[in-house]
């Protein structure tokens, strides 16, 4: 099966089938993770979409294999230098991130090196609903892991009634809206 099935732009995206069938290929003792860079305009907007599908399984643990052992990461205020510190901050992050739901969206893509733009909604403990909007500059690796991350979010907080982001917990259906698509 090729594990490059495509639906309609710009939502391309893997089906689930061939998704589960790219997490962990391995040679010899190397992990890759494709897509590996140099990247196309498809292959980037493939890894963008298999990064959001991985953050909105809120799996800390399966997140964090995506990244390099030594990932530098620029998160808000929070700096990371490894992989344990980066599933750190996720588990953080996710414990008091209540419902999230989050679309990236490919920004710009060269060689080794992929810009996203992001929102995502969440609900604190308090039941705030916030929407959050971020960049991200991502830098891979020869086998496809992220080796450095640096993340700018601002969010607001905004009324139930306002959220635009339904679908249930984890994937987003490949038939949901873009950010473009929702004006963001």
């Amino acid at each position: 099966m090729d594990r490059r099935t495509f639906i309609a732009i710009p939502a391309v995206a893997l089906s689930a089938p061939t998704l589960a069938q790219t997490n962990h290929l391995t040679k010899g003792n190397v992990v890759s993770r494709p897509p590996l860079p140099p990247f196309t305009h498809d292959t980037a907007v493939e890894k963008v979409r298999l990064a959001e599908d991985g953050w909105n399984t809120r799996d800390a643990a399966k997140v964090a294999l995506a990244y390099t052992l030594d990932t530098r990461w620029r998160n808000r205020v929070e700096f990371t230098t490894n992989r344990e510190q980066a599933q750190a901050l996720l588990e953080r992050k996710w414990n008091k991130e209540h419902e999230y739901r989050l679309i990236k969206e490919l920004w710009a893509f060269t060689g080794n090196r992929i810009a996203v733009r992001y929102a995502y909604e969440y609900r604190d403990d308090g039941g705030q609903w916030f929407r959050a909007y971020g960049n991200e500059n991502w830098f891979f690796a020869e086998d496809g892991l992220m080796s450095n991350r640096h993340s700018s979010i601002n969010e607001m907080p905004i009324k139930e009634s306002e959220r635009l982001f339904h679908w249930p917990l984890g994937r987003r259906p490949d038939d949901h809206p873009s950010l473009s698509d929702l004006g963001l």
